[in-house]
């Protein structure tokens, strides 16, 4: 089945949110395709079903001078940043439900395969990383797509106590609802503001946060960096939906 994929440009965070529940229900009803969107929000930090609001960092003053919004959201994790030079990918898809009991279903979600879709969708970005010269990964235990110590050594930016660490370069946060169509979704760090980390403690880990712009130069354009996405996506993805 084709995937749709549009793109948002820069969006406000609510304006997409509530464009996500109107495509599910659509793609649920078998009246739209499944979805790809893919944009940037304004700043903002977001809460996950397991947010905890010790790991936001920044006072109500501060996030005012610092222009950023805070939501709490249905999907999965605990806080996250969002904003320009991010790309971010909310993929509105149908998963195959798996054959369980009723009473196994969470209420307010279909059981599906939850934890083969967060997989499948690190695995489309290590690919899109591996097209840059940039070898990444997953980690036992943990969401989203990380690079190794020795790859984090080449950050021109970072302190030298981070370069010896492992960094996380896109964050994973999804949701799958009752009718099995999948919500929220990817961001890649390509090129943002990287002090707006200082105000969280990302996902609750004291992991340190990298962007493609710290390890590449030239650093790609979003255009193209989205380009790589969306065939990255559809590859994996339409023959499995």
């Amino acid at each position: 089945m084709n995937i749709k994929i549009i793109d948002l440009g820069l969006i406000d965070y609510e304006r997409a949110w509530k464009l996500q529940d109107e495509y599910a229900a659509e793609i649920a009803e078998g009246i739209r395709p499944p979805t790809l969107l893919l944009l940037e929000h304004p700043h903002v930090y977001t809460f996950g079903r397991k947010g905890n609001a010790e790991n936001l960092l920044w006072t109500e003053t501060q996030l005012k001078e610092k222009g950023v919004s805070t939501y709490w959201v249905d999907r999965g994790g605990d806080v996250t940043y969002h904003g320009p030079g991010q790309l971010v990918g909310y993929p509105l898809i149908p998963l195959t439900p798996l054959s369980v009991s009723q009473s196994e279903v969470r209420q307010g979600e279909e059981k599906s395969d939850y934890v083969g879709y967060i997989r499948k969708l690190e695995e489309m970005l290590i690919g899109v990383l591996m097209q840059y010269g940039i070898a990444s990964g997953q980690r036992p235990g943990k969401t989203g797509v990380w690079i190794q110590a020795d790859v984090h050594s080449r950050c021109i930016h970072c302190r030298p106590e981070d370069k010896q660490k492992p960094a996380k370069v896109a964050a994973i946060g999804v949701k799958v609802d009752v009718r099995g169509v999948t919500r929220h979704g990817f961001a890649l760090n390509v090129n943002p503001d990287m002090e707006y980390w200082n105000g969280i403690i990302p996902c609750g880990l004291t992991e340190p946060v990298v962007s493609l712009a710290d390890l590449l130069d030239p650093v790609p354009s979003m255009q193209e960096v989205k380009q790589h996405i969306t065939e990255a996506f559809c590859t994996i993805f339409e023959n499995s939906i």
